[in-house]
């Protein structure tokens, strides 16, 4: 009872403390090959060659899930989803609401991507599509009116919300689905609609759900005796536009690509991301996405995991969802708008507080869960995001530079020889990635000249430059601007 007191009081100090350590965590492994060198040389060798084998570990398992994911996809995408799911005894009962959160998104993404539903094998009369807008956006009354009149028809229902701005919220998609959410609830809710038969899909501006993704979607709700406790999530393949974009965004996003689908496979790592789905019941129950946050997919599934516990899954849908990758009009402004985005996303960070707090708080879930849980998210997703260029690239060969003595060791000697060696080994498992890559891109358009064939296998050389430049720094500024207090507004990625 003195604990919560303690924390109810100090709660923003306490917060506070916990943004700028890992601020300083992350700093001060980036930095840790040149002061731990100059103290204990030998540690800073053994911790290199730990994580070098750890990376190899990692390099191993995303190969390795990555083709079980996709020979799980490939048999997938044969089944006649529809045909089981109308088999089931209460399918009748089911809807699909889809919210399209946006923000002065193009009204061509729009309509590629309400066109898209109109292509679900489900009964349409059974989608209720939700476009929800800004009320900011001055142009959102127009282009909303205008889509709905063209597309109105073609599903069960056809709502537009207009969130207006409020004390306290954060500016983005998820407060907006908080507010597109509640209001297709207040909807339903006076239509005597069973809100446990109620699918709820937050679906990004520009992504492109397979056909089959709400048969399948209903299939797994009905067969779930605990869909109360669980999302639902497809693998988001940036493939959309990826023959447009110049060679470091490909490089970047076929990887986040390949990673997306790798995670389905992952049992109770997996956490859901972008576009996602889950009972309409349950989200009422956790009164919605969250308000205040940017990073909206994995701070609503851990405001489900700590109302309903360990039982909170995310359940895989061996399907892809096509989305763009970051592009702009030109090279530069394309490779600043990938930055960017990759900077929102590394702000997930800044939720890391609020889950450790609640990790601490909630005792009845139990220890090795919570604490799997806070492995998983705050070091084998943040703290690693920022740091791994820096160690893998420098931290072997920086400890014998600076110290002379530890030079002449046998393990100084040996640490760059070691370390370039388990690193090759690494490299060898992307063999697996571009494989999977070349079996899920979309075919080259005529546009992609064959002569630029060779370039999609020796852009894998670019990875180190075109890592550190849209990953790495991506991720030290996020941490950077935790560490130091300096909130990230929530930014849209351009659309082409």
């Amino acid at each position: 009872i003195m604990i919560y007191k303690f924390l109810g009081i100090n709660e923003r100090r306490i917060l506070r403390l916990i943004e700028i350590t890992i601020g300083m965590t992350t700093w001060l492994t980036i930095t840790m090959p040149i002061w731990l060198s100059f103290w204990h040389p030998a540690l800073m060798a053994y911790f290199v060659l730990a994580f070098d084998i750890y990376w190899l570990y990692k390099s191993a398992t995303l190969c390795i899930n990555a083709v079980r994911s996709y020979l799980k996809l490939s048999v997938h995408l044969k089944i006649n989803w529809k045909e089981k799911a109308l088999k089931q005894k209460n399918w009748k009962k089911v809807q699909h609401v889809v919210i399209i959160p946006e923000y002065r998104e193009p009204k061509s993404v729009l309509k590629d991507t309400l066109e898209n539903l109109t292509l679900q094998d489900f009964p349409k009369e059974k989608i209720i599509i939700v476009l929800a807008t800004e009320k900011r956006d001055e142009m959102a009354v127009k282009i909303s009116n205008e889509l709905k009149a063209e597309y109105e028809g073609k599903f069960g229902k056809f709502l537009i919300t207009y969130h207006p701005d409020a004390i306290g919220e954060v500016k983005g998609k998820s407060s907006n689905m908080a507010f597109a959410a509640k209001e297709i609830t207040k909807l339903l809710e006076k239509e005597n609609a069973d809100l446990n038969f109620i699918t709820v899909t937050s679906c990004d501006a520009d992504a492109l759900l397979h056909p089959k993704y709400f048969s399948y979607l209903t299939y797994l709700f009905l067969t779930d005796t605990d869909r109360k406790y669980h999302f639902y999530q497809s693998a988001i393949m940036f493939y959309s536009n990826i023959w447009k974009i110049p060679l470091p965004g490909r490089v970047i996003n076929t990887l986040g690509s390949i990673n997306s689908l790798a995670q389905l496979v992952l049992d109770k790592r997996l956490i859901n991301f972008s576009t996602y789905s889950l009972s309409l019941a349950t989200a009422k129950d956790v009164n919605y996405w969250g308000r205040s946050v940017i990073p909206e997919d994995y701070h609503m599934f851990f405001k489900t995991y700590f109302k309903y516990g360990d039982r909170v899954l995310t359940k895989p849908i061996f399907l892809p969802t096509l989305a763009d990758a970051a592009e702009s009009t030109s090279f530069w402004k394309t490779i600043v708008n990938q930055y960017e985005q990759m900077k929102r996303w590394a702000w997930g960070v800044s939720d890391d507080p609020w889950l450790i707090k609640n990790l601490f708080l909630h005792k009845e879930i139990p220890l090795w869960d919570r604490m799997t849980k806070l492995f998983y998210i705050l070091v084998d997703n943040h703290l690693i995001w920022p740091t791994n260029w820096f160690i893998l690239t420098l931290g072997s060969n920086i400890p014998p530079l600076i110290n002379n003595s530890f030079q002449r060791t046998i393990l100084g000697h040996s640490l760059p020889m070691i370390s370039s060696i388990i690193l090759t080994l690494s490299t060898l498992f992307l063999i697996g990635v571009v494989i999977v890559d070349m079996k899920l891109k979309p075919q080259r358009p005529e546009s992609f000249a064959k002569w630029k064939t060779p370039i999609l296998y020796l852009q894998w050389l670019s990875l180190p430059i075109v890592g550190l430049l849209l990953s790495t720094l991506p991720g030290l500024d996020a941490h950077t601007r935790l560490l130091l207090g300096k909130r990230l507004e929530y930014r849209v990625t351009e659309k082409v």
